[in-house]
């Protein structure tokens, strides 16, 4: 689970999903980890927004970060003994999931933020409209599993869960 208190938890939402926008966005979740009845919790610490001049790229299905901005988003996380929650934003209608492309670019990132955090689990989210999706990657960079919710102001709201269950699907129809 991951909890984030009313206010950061809107702000992020507004950030994500303007109104206006026809591009994914991007923003960084810091939070602590803790056991609580024997599962990991990750509380807010605090927030950043990606601007536009901290993209490579980015488009309605694609966003790439510059090298400064990963490394910034890093850094900061270390400075703060924090894991890392990435979020984006897919700005189309439909049930929020990973994209192909967003695979390929965790499949690329994950194993680095483990690595560079010492083994603090990484989070990954992303919010369409009317849902959202998550994946946590505990020390193992290779097998995500799915995030249980996220809780605001004592209210879980729960992924869709489509991510993991499409990636196991296509790994089973992989050739040999």
């Amino acid at each position: 689970m991951l909890e984030l208190p009313e206010e950061p938890y809107h702000a992020l939402l507004t950030h994500l999903l303007p109104a206006d926008s026809e591009v994914e966005e991007a923003a960084f979740v810091f939070a602590h980890g803790a056991k609580d009845e024997g599962k990991t919790v990750f509380r807010y610490a605090e927030s950043l927004a990606i601007t536009p001049e901290g993209f490579m790229h980015r488009s309605e299905g694609y966003l790439e970060l510059t090298d400064e901005t990963r490394a910034r988003v890093i850094k900061r996380a270390h400075d703060l003994g924090a894991s890392i929650a990435e979020f984006h934003s897919h700005p189309f209608p439909g049930r929020a999931a990973f994209s192909l492309s967003d695979r390929a670019g965790l499949t690329e990132f994950v194993p680095h933020a483990l690595w560079r955090l010492k083994g603090r689990p990484y989070i990954a989210v992303v919010v369409a409209p009317a849902s959202f999706d998550g994946l946590v990657w505990m020390h193992d960079a290779k097998t995500p599993r799915p995030l249980d919710g996220i809780v605001v102001g004592g209210r879980v709201l729960r992924p869709t869960g489509l991510t993991l269950r499409r990636w196991r699907l296509s790994d089973e129809h992989r050739p040999l």
